[in-house]
């Protein structure tokens, strides 16, 4: 039995009056459920409609150009009830605040065989992180059908659902809060913050869950198939997927391993205690504690103390080596240091944890360190001493797959394992576990799979801790350069005499840059507020092969924070005004 419907633009996240870009149905059109109707855009992104119901169209009731709202008639369509049950209002994802448009593709669809769970493709993707969701993608708008795995119910992997997105969305709350309380010796007084956890935690998740269903668009956009569960190889050209509704086999002809790395879980902890932390755990909030132990002076340990600690937490961090952040140099470490040091209770250095004992009151801690006490007690424990590949949870030996001792899969600059076919991408091919890493080498590995002469031949990958005051650094850190012998020159330029920082009330930060003996940049590091994205001027001075000269002649707007670097060449130049260096000759 047939009826007739007002088709309505759904829910598309919090957008009025969108635009009508693009018309993709006109009256007599046979529809099937999910086809798309037509394709809005506000200034974010374009998103097409699909049909939540088949049937053929009888009359469209917009034209280009048109303004229209969740609610709005789009078309009227002659509907067979018998045909398909309406679509959830979920099926159209919302319109995500950082995509930009995506256009139509034409990637052939998937071959699906008569048996439901067979499911035959060009390319799989295991994981669709920051990487594999890269990579997906650039092989579809590239002509592959694509077919996609991931074991959270929303895309995004660890980096959108459970990791970066949701730890820098608490990162911004700890930065309100300590600013809000540095203003205070300039005059500026507020009251004591009142945090409602449950609310914070739903803001951080509707943050999660507009990226991840941003994602989702993306991939229907591109015909990308997505599968929800949890993949490994059964043979060198098949995958065995275990979900929710049973298994299901992937034939395919090349495969982009995108499995990520998951948190270290020392066995000196006892983790069935849910007192006992990781980071992703850390990241749900379960409560705020009066007293929190961070194990892992690292990045994702400082960053995590930085928010417990705004959040109201008295913080003690212990940290095996002698230095928090091992790696970076002691220079940019340092300003933070002293800052952290006022905040938290104590900080102990050179100093490893020996034993955890569950009590009523408490966690009971051992230390073994020059000045950590014998022993102590915390409301709760988080364990953040690194993360570690998921390479022995994907079969690996089942496709031919090498695999390292600690678990990591080698591959090429094409990212090309020992299997021709089969390519790895993101954590799991080693360090550095970064996002930004593994998006650059899911578009190489889809661009190789496509034919295409491509390779991964990045001059440096820039790291962040988004700390209070942040650090960053990029290329040959000094500490390296040193040891290997390289010959370098170095322009340092302090923040106190930088007028924005001090506008900002903060003087503590510093700029370094590092250039060879052809003054090309080879290295740079950056302490203070918004240094992540200050990193990246210098990381394109680096790829463009900048000297001082080409960075010191570029005008950079004043007062910003961004001089800073421009200063820091001109003092490797000698033309630095803004200090004065009696060694060197002002040209």
């Amino acid at each position: 039995m047939s009826e007739i419907v007002d088709i309505e633009l759904p829910d598309i996240g919090d957008f009025e009056d969108v635009e009508v870009i693009e018309i993709l149905k006109s009256p007599g059109d046979r529809v099937a459920v999910e086809d798309s109707l037509i394709t809005v855009e506000s200034d974010k992104a374009s998103v097409e409609i699909p049909s939540p119901r088949a049937g053929i169209v009888k009359a469209v009731l917009v034209k280009l150009g048109d303004k229209v709202s969740q609610g709005d008639a789009i078309l009227t369509l002659e509907s067979e009830a018998a045909v398909s049950e309406p679509l959830e209002p979920e099926a159209v994802a919302p319109i995500p605040a950082t995509t930009t448009n995506a256009q139509p593709t034409t990637a052939p669809a998937i071959r699906i065989s008569d048996d439901a769970t067979q499911i035959k493709t060009d390319l799989v993707v295991l994981g669709s992180g920051p990487g594999g969701y890269t990579a997906a993608f650039r092989a579809a708008d590239l002509g592959k059908s694509v077919t996609l795995i991931e074991r959270y119910k929303s895309l995004g992997g660890v980096c959108l659902n459970v990791g970066c997105i949701p730890s820098k969305a608490l990162l911004h709350v700890a930065q309100v809060i300590n600013e809000a309380a540095h203003f205070t010796q300039y005059g500026v007084a507020f009251a004591e913050p009142k945090v409602n956890l449950a609310e914070l935690t739903a803001w951080k998740t509707s943050v999660v869950e507009r990226l991840t269903g941003g994602l989702a668009q993306l991939a229907k956009q591109r015909k990308v198939r997505v599968i929800q569960g949890s993949g490994r190889f059964i043979s060198p050209h098949r995958i065995l997927v275990e979900t929710n509704d049973g298994e299901k086999t992937i034939e395919f002809e090349q495969a982009i391993v995108a499995a990520g790395s998951e948190p270290a879980r020392l066995d000196l902890f006892p983790w069935d205690d849910a007192r006992i932390m990781d980071s992703t755990q850390a990241l749900t909030l379960p409560e705020i504690p009066d007293r929190l132990l961070v194990v892992g002076g690292g990045i994702i340990g400082l960053e995590m103390a930085t928010v417990y600690h705004a959040l109201g937490s008295r913080v003690t961090v212990v940290e095996i080596t002698d230095g928090l952040i091992p790696g970076c140099d002691r220079d940019l470490i340092r300003p933070l240091v002293r800052i952290i040091k006022e905040r938290y209770e104590n900080i102990y250095l050179s100093t490893k944890v020996t034993h955890v004992e569950p009590q009523e009151e408490g966690l009971g801690v051992g230390f073994e360190g020059n000045d950590a006490p014998g022993a102590d007690l915390f409301d709760r424990i988080l364990v953040a001493t690194g993360r570690v590949p998921n390479g022995a949870t994907i079969g690996a030996d089942n496709a031919g797959i090498h695999l390292s001792d600690a678990g990591f899969v080698p591959v090429d600059s094409q990212q090309r394992t020992n299997v021709p076919h089969i390519f790895a991408i993101g954590d799991i091919v080693g360090p550095p576990m970064l996002a930004h890493k593994a998006t650059h080498e899911g578009k190489v590995a889809a661009e190789v799979c496509a034919g295409r002469k491509s390779h991964f031949d990045a001059r440096a990958i820039p790291s962040v801790a988004y700390t209070d005051p942040e650090v960053a650094w990029m290329g040959i850190s000094e500490s390296e350069a040193k040891a290997q012998g390289i010959e370098y020159q170095k322009g340092v330029f302090p923040w106190a005499a930088s007028g924005r920082s001090l506008c900002l009330g903060r003087d503590e930060g510093l700029t370094k840059l590092l250039f060879d003996q052809d003054k090309r940049l080879i290295g740079a590091g950056i302490v203070g507020p918004n240094a992540g994205e200050l990193i990246a001027e210098t990381m394109l001075a680096a790829e463009m092969g900048a000297d001082p000269q080409d960075i010191g002649l570029s005008i950079h707007p004043h007062p910003t924070l961004s001089e800073t670097i421009n200063f820091a060449a001109e003092v490797v130049e000698g033309t630095i005004t803004d200090l004065y260096i009696s060694k060197k000759a002002v040209n």
